[in-house]
């Protein structure tokens, strides 16, 4: 596991959610977290900017009613893994260049912790994520 990254993507139909999980299955990620997310632009625009309030450079929002987006996080092997994963997203989302698709970026990791000793990231059958 030489070149492990973190594939993050920030989803903006919530509703492609089951169809991006299912492409970067089939390319070859095994497990994500997803979590439930929100942009303070677009809290701003549905919710007025005077309800965002800063705290300690941390911006403080009331919950929405309803999801706006969903973050997706998993460790990957590599590189060609997360190639596969972006293209098979963008079949489903359309191209990233685009408004209202998303946001994709990949960093590297130093260290995994939680991986099973007898499985590679990909191998993995619990679908834990480490």
């Amino acid at each position: 596991m030489a070149n492990v990254q973190m594939l993050v993507m920030v989803l903006d139909d919530p509703a492609l959610l089951t169809g991006v999980l299912k492409a970067w299955s089939e390319a070859g990620i095994p497990g994500a977290t997803v979590t439930e997310s929100w942009g303070v632009r677009r809290i701003c625009d549905l919710a007025g900017c005077e309800e965002v309030s800063t705290f300690l450079g941390f911006t403080k929002v009331t919950r929405p009613e309803e999801v706006n987006h969903y973050t997706l996080f998993s460790v990957v092997e590599d590189l060609d893994t997360i190639e596969r994963a972006v293209a098979a997203t963008e079949e489903i989302v359309g191209k990233m260049d685009q408004p209202h698709t998303g946001l994709m970026f990949a960093l590297p990791v130093a260290k995994v912790w939680g991986i099973p000793k007898c499985c590679t990231l990909s191998q993995n059958a619990s679908g834990r994520q480490g």
